[in-house]
C-alpha cells in the first residue's frame, strides 16, 4: 500500500508539473504536492529559504522578491545551446512587463566557476535592464543545484553535455508566497506566449495584491 501511495504522488506530482493547462483558467494552480501535517494542516509547495549573489555584488533572498511575483530560470553564460534562445524569451517576458512592478526575474546561474559577479553584470548589461528587477546570481554550486528540484528543474555537471552542463529549458512562475504557480518551455515561443497570458491572470490574483511590498 505505501508503494502504491508513492507511486501515486509521482503521478500526481509529474500531472501538475507536466500536465497542460487551461487556457481558460481564472486561477493558476499551486503546483506540487502539498504537504499534510500531523494535525491536519496542508502546507503547499514553496520555494525554501536561499542567499545568492547579484550582478551587482547585491545579496539577493527570498526577502529580495517581497510582495512580487517573478520569474526564474537556471542557465549559463557561456551556453552554447539552449539558453540564448532562452534568454532572448525572458527579455520578451521582461518588456512585455516593463511598467509593472509586480514582476520580477531571477536567474540562476549552473557554472559557477566560469560566472563570476563580473562575468554576470557584463551579461545583464549587454540586455539592457533593470538590475533590480532582473538579478543574475551565482552561489555555492550545491545549494543552486539543490534548489533547482525545487522549481521542478534539474541542473547538473554533464561532461558530455554541450558546454558541459545539462539543464532544464523551463521558465517558471513563481507568486509571492513562494508557490511554483506556472512554467513554460523557454525555448518555445508559442509556449512562451501561453506563459505570459498565466503571469497576467495571476497578477490579478488578490493574493499577490495583498501581499507585502518592499
Amino acid at each position: 500500500m505505501r508503494t502504491f501511495s508513492i507511486q501515486l504522488s509521482v503521478i500526481l506530482l509529474l500531472s501538475l508539473v507536466f500536465g497542460c493547462q487551461d487556457a481558460n483558467d481564472k486561477a493558476l494552480p499551486i503546483m506540487g504536492i502539498p504537504t499534510i501535517t500531523e494535525s491536519g494542516d496542508t502546507i503547499q509547495h514553496s520555494i525554501p529559504d536561499y542567499t545568492f549573489i547579484d550582478q551587482d555584488s547585491n545579496q539577493v533572498t527570498p526577502a529580495t522578491f517581497s510582495g512580487k511575483a517573478y520569474v526564474a530560470d537556471f542557465f549559463f553564460t557561456s551556453c552554447p545551446s539552449i539558453c540564448p534562445i532562452m534568454t532572448k524569451e525572458m527579455k520578451r517576458i521582461y518588456d512585455s512587463f516593463d511598467e509593472d512592478d509586480r514582476l520580477m526575474f531571477l536567474s540562476h546561474s549552473i557554472d559557477t566557476r566560469h560566472d563570476s559577479v563580473p562575468v554576470l553584470k557584463e551579461y545583464a548589461n549587454k540586455l539592457n535592464i533593470d538590475h533590480n528587477r532582473w538579478r543574475f546570481v551565482t552561489g555555492e554550486k550545491s545549494e543552486i543545484y539543490d534548489i533547482a528540484n525545487a522549481y521542478f528543474n534539474i541542473a547538473y555537471e554533464d561532461p558530455d553535455a554541450p558546454g558541459g552542463y545539462d539543464h532544464s529549458g523551463k521558465l517558471i512562475l513563481v507568486d509571492a508566497n513562494r508557490h511554483v504557480r506556472a512554467y513554460c518551455e523557454g525555448t518555445d515561443h508559442e509556449s512562451v506566449t501561453k506563459f505570459i497570458e498565466d503571469i497576467e491572470i495571476l497578477l490579478h490574483e488578490k493574493d499577490l495584491a495583498a501581499s507585502p511590498s518592499n
